[in-house]
């Protein structure tokens, strides 16, 4: 499981969130506008205030950013619970396996074979990947410690107000499209990564940019599947297609063209997510040092 000392933020903020949620729920976009706006902004708010204090203090202020960095970030989570998903569906443990993505994933898993359950693994170790590592770590470099934490938030709050519930259907408009928008430059990022670091697993860059730049297009979000395709096209497996969700079933685009995936495929998904973790670190830290030099240089010429 995650380290608690790692996850206790990203709980409480859950926590919060479900009690604000709780106290102004409506079936109603502006209510939930107003709660994805109050805690994006109180997130956002918190980062600026951390940074004020270590404005004129440069070793605080990175030894802050590091800090909240390995705070928020989810990439040990991601590795964690891939592995024991990956153990579970290999000895056959797939109730095990079903429990675990049921705290990750909305999708109906209670019918799923082996070979089902490991296509939402590799799935959800994607989209986590994005949504948990890639964007953080992206808006952290473009705007700091509040752009760190505001990406986290919005992740979070994604998954406590969900558009795919019919009860957040309207209540959760608002967080849909913010996440949109968040993950919009991410997204495709991680699935650059992916394509770049497929090599290191064993696996295709080439087909996973093929899969990437053409199972996408017929996808309804402008997001989702993204990272998904590259991961499939990575692996040489096939992902997306029917969904059950507890609302209906969605008919999604397929994404790849290998064979199905199996417990195997779940591994190397860790693996390739771990390697996507490292490669965002680093060009995100030499994105941070290239607008902070950028920066610094525009405030001497004022």
């Amino acid at each position: 499981m995650t380290h608690p000392a790692r996850e206790r933020p990203v709980a409480a903020f859950t926590r919060a969130a479900r009690a604000v949620e709780s106290r102004i729920y409506a079936d109603h976009p502006l209510p939930g506008a107003v709660h994805a706006g109050a805690l994006t902004g109180t997130a956002v708010a918190l980062g600026l205030l951390a940074e004020r204090a270590t404005r004129h203090r440069p070793v605080l202020q990175a030894a802050g950013t590091a800090v909240a960095t390995w705070l928020v970030l989810g990439g040990t989570r991601v590795a964690t619970d891939g592995a024991q998903l990956a153990r579970d569906l290999e000895t056959g443990r797939l109730d095990g396996a079903r429990e675990l993505l049921a705290g990750w994933d909305s999708r109906r898993t209670a019918d799923l074979d082996v070979i089902g359950l490991s296509r939402v693994s590799v799935e959800t170790v994607a989209e986590h990947t994005a949504d948990q590592v890639v964007a953080p770590l992206a808006w952290g470099a473009v705007a700091g410690v509040p752009g760190l934490l505001g990406a986290r938030a919005v992740g979070v709050l994604r998954t406590v107000a969900s558009a795919r519930d019919p009860r957040y259907r309207r209540f959760g408009l608002a967080t849909a499209r913010l996440d949109e928008l968040v993950q919009l430059l991410p997204t495709r990022a991680a699935a650059a990564l992916t394509v770049a670091g497929a090599p290191v697993v064993g696996g295709s860059a080439g087909a996973a940019w093929r899969a990437w730049r053409r199972d996408t297009v017929l996808h309804p979000s402008p997001n989702a599947g993204r990272v998904e395709a590259a991961f499939a096209g990575a692996l040489e497996v096939r992902l997306g297609g029917r969904a059950a969700y507890p609302h209906g079933v969605a008919e999604l685009p397929v994404l790849g063209d290998g064979r199905n995936p199996d417990a195997g495929h779940v591994t190397r998904a860790v693996e390739l997510s771990r390697v996507v973790g490292w490669l965002a670190g680093g060009a995100s830290a030499l994105l941070a040092l290239v607008l902070g030099a950028r920066r610094r240089s525009r405030r001497r010429a004022r």
